[in-house]
């Protein structure tokens, strides 16, 4: 259970940190109307991004090394979106560290452009992929995941829940990324990422309200409160609170994600005895109490670690042009 908790922890902290960032570069282009507007909205992320990135590799690691055969039949059943999802990742990292390499605003614009889109695709499969381990697989008795070929694979990402993890996901980085915005710049990009805050939080609520109606799901009337909530907070200027509520929002959804299939961490679409469960999948004692110690030491320091960055990197980055 403590490094079940762990592992939900760390993929809570990465789906947060990296929402922001994601939402950010989508945002990017939409919201910066020159060179300087843009340059100064992906430099709202430049000390954080790669920081908040320890977080996928954690949340991977804690899962291969105290629940091995959990990460075997996600890795094996879905490792044509993972490998995409890597290149994305490289493209996103490249987007923004060589923005600032090139003269000119061709080669800018180019970087904003490739920013923009590796973080929207990563976004969306991210969504799908959540939607996929809340869904299941099509597990068989020996806990690998049937199928050969492509359609192993890509088959979990073609359904209803994948397509509406999807867009949730992207309505929830846009969310992420302005609230974050309105913190941390001031001038024309602050006005317009609250705006856009109030736009996405109200058709997500209304999205969510409709389908809480049709389905009767909880999850749905919470997450339409939690979009009202936002939406009011940042018409309100309460920028703070409406990131929090934000953040605190997908959190939520990702640890429900995670943990509403009680013991069980991967279903089996194929049949109920089959599934996954916590301690079938679990590494030996040995392991676990190895893994404590190696924890104890390494993961506060990197709490530390970017605790401290935020709080350095905390002023606002101005959009508007200063006279010099």
């Amino acid at each position: 259970m403590f490094w079940f908790s762990l592992v939900v922890l760390a993929w809570v902290l990465f789906f947060v940190l990296e929402g922001f960032d994601f939402g950010v570069g989508l945002l990017g282009p939409v919201l910066g109307r020159d060179d300087h507007e843009r340059g100064a909205i992906v430099r709202t992320v430049g000390p954080f991004w790669d920081g908040n990135e320890v977080w996928l590799v954690a949340a991977v690691g804690i899962t291969f090394a105290a629940f091995p055969d959990w990460y075997a039949a996600l890795l094996s059943g879905l490792y044509l979106p993972l490998v995409a999802l890597l290149l994305l990742l490289a493209v996103r990292g490249v987007a923004l560290e060589f923005r600032g390499k090139g003269d000119g605003h061709r080669w800018r614009r180019r970087c904003d452009a490739a920013l923009a889109a590796s973080s929207a695709g990563i976004v969306l499969l991210w969504g799908a992929l959540l939607a996929v381990f809340a869904r299941g697989l099509a597990l068989g008795p020996d806990g690998e995941v049937t199928g050969t070929g492509l359609g192993r694979s890509l088959a979990p990402l073609a359904t209803a829940e994948a397509g509406l993890g999807a867009l949730l996901a992207l309505a929830a980085a846009v969310l992420l990324g302005a609230t974050f915005l309105t913190l941390r710049t001031t001038g024309p990009v602050r006005r317009r990422a609250r705006r856009t805050a109030v736009a996405t939080a109200l058709v997500t609520g209304g999205a969510l309200l409709v389908t809480a109606a049709a389905t009767g799901a909880r999850g749905a009337a919470a997450g339409t409160a939690v979009c009202l909530g936002v939406a009011l907070l940042a018409r309100w200027r309460r920028e703070v609170a409406a990131f929090a509520g934000a953040a605190l929002g997908v959190a939520a959804a990702v640890a429900a994600v995670f943990t509403a299939g009680g013991d069980v961490v991967l279903a089996s679409t194929l049949s109920d005895a089959w599934s996954l469960t916590r301690s079938g999948a679990v590494a030996t004692d040995s392991t676990l109490r190895l893994l404590t110690v190696v924890g104890l030491v390494v993961l506060p320091g990197v709490l530390v670690y970017q605790a401290w960055s935020y709080w350095v990197f905390r002023r606002r980055i101005a959009s508007e042009r200063i006279p010099s």
